[in-house]
């Protein structure tokens, strides 16, 4: 049974906040809290997926000189500028392609808490070797990778069609492993995920825009401001916490989340 659809908008806008830019995974910390709490998933999914929004505009509400600066350099055809939409387009392609050949695929998995839990262990795990082996910085600033890492950093970001591996996690781990310094990193995931969920999130509200109820409507609007607000101040947060501290609580916190999730659903 639901608790109040409104204290539910605000939970699940509440995790989709905290977690969205974190590297433990948004969809797989909302297909657990869907299980685990027991709310119908069905009158969720699209919740779910159009909140990622309001995750969305704190990017670019706080780097919107970032953004207004490449505009600027565009029309002035500015190289740096040029280089980081080459960059974050670049990014963006392998998961727009393998998205479209494997979508089918990739919904059936979302259906599987299961899946998720492994893949936050596994994750973790992953988190703590790529920590450990990554030694080089040599790119610093998202205009200063070259054009073929960038490319590749697309291509690790589709793992995180695993439910539970998490987008952010793939590519700053992906980055990171490729010679791209940590908070670059960071940032390189922030910039790629405005036009990557935008799409994604923009197509399936489309597609189930038949389904949109009024009630279902002010309860996205309810998740949508939850997640916005919430963003803002996790992705602050985060930025000087992984220059102080790394990856590697995020990887323990996976880890042991998965571990709980798994013995809970096989312990019912």
């Amino acid at each position: 049974m639901d608790l109040n659809p409104t204290l539910t908008a605000i939970l699940l806008g509440i995790v989709e906040g905290v977690t969205e830019f974190l590297p433990v995974s948004s969809t797989g910390h909302l297909i657990l809290a869907t299980r685990l709490f027991g709310y119908d998933p069905a009158r969720w999914v699209l919740f779910n997926i159009v909140i990622q929004l309001g995750a969305i505009l704190a990017i670019v509400v706080l780097y919107w000189r970032t953004f207004l600066a490449v505009l600027n350099g565009l029309l002035r055809r500015q190289p740096e500028s040029l280089r980081f939409v080459r960059n974050v387009a670049l990014a963006c392609i392998p998961a727009v392609v393998i998205g479209l050949l494997l979508r089918k695929r990739v919904e059936a998995l979302l259906a599987h808490p299961e899946v998720v839990a492994v893949s936050f262990i596994v994750g973790g795990l992953a988190i703590l070797a790529i920590e450990r082996m990554a030694r080089r910085k040599l790119f610093k600033g998202v205009a200063s990778v070259p054009a073929p890492t960038s490319l590749a950093v697309g291509f690790i970001q589709c793992l995180a069609m695993i439910p539970g591996v998490s987008r952010s996690g793939a590519t700053i781990m992906g980055a990171l492993s490729l010679g791209v310094e940590r908070r670059t990193a960071a940032e390189f995931s922030f910039f790629l995920a405005v036009p990557t969920m935008l799409g994604a999130t923009t197509l399936e509200l489309y597609k189930n825009r038949a389904s949109l109820s009024t009630d279902q409507g002010e309860l996205i609007a309810i998740g949508f401001v939850t997640a916005f607000i919430v963003a803002v101040i996790v992705v602050r947060l985060f930025v000087r916490f992984i220059s102080r501290h790394g990856f590697g609580p995020f990887a323990w916190y996976r880890i042991a989340a998965g571990s709980l999730a798994l013995a809970l659903l096989y312990g019912r």
